[in-house]
């Protein structure tokens, strides 16, 4: 399993955090195969600039699928436009590739077999690595899982008074959140960017559109 499934299938793990949005997810999703990628010497990273490398690219479908759409070419591509554009409906073709897997399975909410569906993963070696990752606090995994708020706390969020920032706190590159290579480092704090960009999207559209709302309510 790539750390972009074990990522997905704990997002999908039955809790009390918050829902986790589909975009904030693929982008999460891209970095994590961009790590994996980094992790199999097929990319290098200068500065923010993806530059390919060899051809080793570990086992997997979507992985193959995310080498094979690289830019080969200077002007190589910056990390943030990747995440962006690998990363769109990334989220569904994972959620696809698990279920033809059998990684996953849809329940009904609540006791009405009509009530909403979801989804959750089913118990297999699979669902089992990616909770001893998350329970081991695995770096690169814990750094992922931050950024979309997977435990409860958001990287954006504030500290309290006298309190440190954890593992969800605000970082950029060249910091060293204990993952231990400059490059994963680098590609972590552009998916914090990256959420935290399309979070802000969301809010002016709110409140665009509730100001669009008043304006016919006359208020």
């Amino acid at each position: 399993m790539t750390t972009a499934k074990d990522l997905f299938i704990i997002a999908m793990e039955p809790g009390p955090e918050r829902a986790v949005g589909q975009g904030d997810l693929s982008l999460a999703l891209a970095g994590a195969e961009l790590i994996d990628l980094i992790g199999a010497g097929a990319v290098t990273v200068d500065g923010d600039l993806i530059v390919p490398g060899g051809p080793q690219v570990p086992d997997d479908r979507l992985l193959d699928e995310a080498a094979a759409r690289l830019t080969r070419q200077p002007p190589y591509e910056r990390i943030e436009d990747w995440l962006w554009r690998r990363g769109r409906d990334l989220s569904a073709a994972y959620q696809s590739a698990l279920e033809e897997d059998g990684e996953l399975t849809r329940k009904r909410s609540g006791r009405l077999s009509f009530g909403p569906e979801r989804v959750e993963p089913v118990e297999t070696p699979a669902r089992r690595r990616a909770a001893d990752r998350r329970e081991e606090g695995e770096p690169v995994l814990a750094a992922l899982a931050s950024a979309v708020g997977l435990d409860g706390e958001r990287f954006d969020e504030e500290p309290g008074p006298g309190e440190e920032a954890g593992p969800g706190g605000e970082f950029a590159p060249g910091e060293d959140p204990g993952l231990g290579d400059e490059a994963v480092t680098t590609v972590v704090a552009a998916v914090h960017d990256a959420v935290m960009e399309l979070e802000a999207v969301r809010q002016r559209r709110t409140i665009e559109s509730s100001a669009f709302a008043n304006l016919w309510r006359g208020v």
